[in-house]
């Protein structure tokens, strides 16, 4: 597998994925009806940079790394990730999750934070733990879940560590 920046080009083949992420409602906070342009503007336009995971020339994941609040919260971050259906459970995810930890940190984050992981989203809650992540919120209620109702959503946060030239 092979991790690079995205480029303009490469959304016709990211679209796809988050097009299925975003549909079925079960993961992001993006209305499910998300238009390809909207995407376009939300995925690759408005972070700071993205990234694609491509595993024989084809995309098969995606994440993006923006600031997560300006000013005094500017050394936040904060991420994206989506895998395609037929890439699941081949480490990606993680893949994606450790080489953004290193990029964060080559861009001057000092902590990473992911603001509204559902709860049922039970396989990146559990990797964002092992990768360790720690759950520092609930919001009760907060997503709702197509077929599960209201359910939490947590705040999960990393400090990223001081960089060598701090020590």
């Amino acid at each position: 597998m092979n991790i690079r920046e995205a480029i303009d080009g490469d959304f016709d083949e990211i679209w796809p994925i988050f097009r299925d992420i975003v549909n079925a409602g079960e993961t992001y906070a993006y209305p499910r009806d998300t238009t390809k342009v909207q995407a376009q503007k939300i995925w690759l336009e408005a972070p700071q940079k993205t990234y694609v995971v491509e595993n024989a020339g084809v995309i098969v994941g995606t994440y993006f790394i923006k600031t997560n609040q300006a000013g005094p919260g500017a050394h936040v971050c904060n991420c994206g990730y989506m895998v395609s259906a037929t890439a699941r459970g081949r480490g990606i995810a993680s893949f994606m999750c450790e080489h953004s930890q290193k990029k964060a940190r080559g861009l001057g984050y000092k902590a990473m934070q992911f603001n509204f992981v559902a709860e049922t989203n039970e396989g990146a809650v559990r990797l964002w733990h092992k990768l360790a992540f720690e759950t520092v919120g609930r919001l009760p209620n907060a997503f709702n879940h197509p077929t599960r109702g209201f359910v939490d959503a947590l705040v999960m946060y990393k400090w990223l560590g001081l960089d060598p030239d701090e020590l």
